[in-house]
């Protein structure tokens, strides 16, 4: 199991390596392992949705708590970069069609994994892979 300090010298880390100015914090009412907020330019986890995650995904990847946490931290950075070169127009969540809505974030999600995927080193590629190609169904068990 991953501590709250452990996760943050993680998510801190990986920032540093690739000098990205994004803010972090815990957010243990965060319904999900991690998130992205354009707004405030801030990743948030909750270490206990993130613990479950990995509990689920490990044993199909075989990978150390620490690079599960890395490859749901690129997903999530996946989102950043998308939001940095596509200006989205998020009016469109608020005030558009169903089919508009279901359009844009289906686009958003394909973007940050491809994004995301830029930022992996090579060794955790098929993991990053294996996740995304099950990323969906674990995320209707939350």
């Amino acid at each position: 199991m991953l501590y709250i300090w452990d996760i943050e010298e993680i998510i801190k880390a990986t920032l540093q390596e690739h000098k990205l100015d994004i803010n972090y914090e815990l957010n243990n009412k965060l319904p999900a392992p991690m998130s992205y907020n354009v707004s405030t330019n801030t990743i948030k986890f909750n270490y206990l949705q993130i613990n479950g995650y990995i509990a689920n995904i490990n044993f199909k990847i075989k990978e150390t708590d620490e690079d599960c946490v890395k490859i749901i931290l690129f997903h999530q950075l996946g989102y950043y970069l998308d939001f940095k070169k596509n200006k989205h127009d998020l009016r469109t969540l608020k005030y558009g069609e169903d089919f508009e809505k279901e359009q844009l974030l289906a686009e958003i999600e394909r973007n940050s994994w491809e994004y995301g995927r830029t930022l992996v080193p090579e060794r955790l590629k098929k993991s990053y892979d294996k996740v995304r190609s099950i990323d969906k169904m674990l995320l209707k068990n939350y």
